[in-house]
C-alpha cells in the first residue's frame, strides 16, 4: 500500500501539470487510505505538499508571463489570511466528538473527511461539465476589471475550505479568476497555481504545534508529486489536457462517493 501511495503521489503531480488543477484533491485520500495518515494530520501534510508542488509548477507560467501578479495579490491576501486563521484557530477548536445521532458519532476526523468528500464531488462537477468556448474571460474594452467585493469574498471562502480540508481549491479559483478578474484561461491557471502555493504553504505554517509532523513522509510524497508535475508539464505539450479532464472528473466523483460510504458505514 505504501508503494501504491507513492505511485499515486506521482499521479497527483501529473494531473496538476497536465490539466492545470484537480490533482491536489487526491492528496488527502492518498495520505489517509494508502499511507495511513490520521485525517486531521493528513489535511496539514496536504497543505505543504500541494503548496510546494504548485510553487514549482508555477515556474513555467512565470517564465511564459502567464501569471497576473496584481490578481494574485488581490485574490491571495484574503485567502492567505483565511487559511492561516483556519489552521491556527478553527481546526484546533473543533471538538474530537462533534455530535452524535443515536449510536452514530460524528468525530472531528469524520467531519473533515465528509467535508472533503463533498468538496471532491463539487470539484468533479467543475471538471466534467463542458466549458463554454465563448467565455474567454476578457472584457470588451480589453482592460482587466476587478469585482473587488466578490473577489474578497471568494478568496476568503476558498481560504477557509483550503484550511479545513487541505485541498488547493484550483477548481474554485480558476473560474473565479476568469469571471471576476476577466483573465484569459491560461493566465488564470498560472495565477491560480501561485495563489495555491502561497496560501497552502502559509496555511501549513499556521498549523497547531499539537499536530505530529512526519517529515520523511511529507518530503517523500512532495518529491513524488514534483516529479509528477514535471512529467505532466512535459506531456501537456503533446496531449490536450482538456480532453482528459472529464475522465479525471468522473474518477474524482467516484472517489468522493466512496469516501462518504466508507466513512459513514465503517
Amino acid at each position: 500500500m505504501e508503494i501504491l501511495g507513492y505511485i499515486a503521489s506521482i499521479l497527483i503531480g501529473v494531473s496538476l501539470g497536465l490539466i492545470g488543477g484537480g490533482g491536489s484533491i487526491l492528496t488527502v485520500p492518498v495520505l489517509v487510505y494508502l499511507l495511513y495518515v490520521e485525517p486531521v494530520a493528513a489535511t496539514a501534510y496536504s497543505l505543504f505538499i500541494v503548496g510546494l508542488t504548485s510553487a514549482i509548477g508555477s515556474y513555467t507560467y512565470f517564465k511564459n508571463q502567464l501569471v497576473n501578479v496584481r490578481t494574485a495579490i488581490v485574490f491571495g491576501i484574503p485567502s492567505i489570511v483565511a487559511v492561516f486563521a483556519t489552521r491556527a484557530y478553527i481546526v484546533p477548536a473543533i471538538p474530537k466528538e462533534v455530535f452524535a445521532i443515536g449510536d452514530f458519532v460524528v468525530t472531528k476526523s469524520l467531519l473533515l473527511m465528509l467535508l472533503f468528500a463533498v468538496l471532491m464531488i463539487a470539484a468533479s462537477y467543475s471538471m466534467i461539465k463542458k466549458e463554454n468556448p465563448n467565455k474567454t474571460g476578457e472584457s470588451e474594452s480589453g482592460k482587466q476589471e476587478f469585482n473587488y467585493p466578490l473577489i474578497l469574498l471568494e478568496g476568503t471562502v476558498v481560504g477557509i475550505l483550503t484550511g479545513m480540508v487541505g485541498a488547493g481549491g484550483g477548481f474554485l479559483i480558476i473560474p473565479a479568476l476568469v469571471v471576476l478578474s476577466k483573465l484569459p484561461m491560461k493566465e488564470a491557471v498560472g495565477t491560480s497555481l501561485v495563489i495555491i502555493a502561497a496560501k497552502s504553504l502559509i496555511g501549513f505554517f499556521g498549523e497547531s504545534s499539537e499536530t505530529p509532523m512526519n517529515w520523511p513522509l511529507i518530503l517523500m510524497v512532495s518529491g513524488m508529486a514534483i516529479v509528477g508535475i514535471l512529467i505532466g508539464s512535459a506531456l501537456s505539450k503533446k496531449i490536450d489536457g482538456k480532453k482528459l479532464k472529464p475522465a479525471f472528473g468522473w474518477f474524482v466523483l467516484v472517489m468522493g462517493i466512496y469516501i462518504i460510504l466508507k466513512e459513514t458505514l465503517k
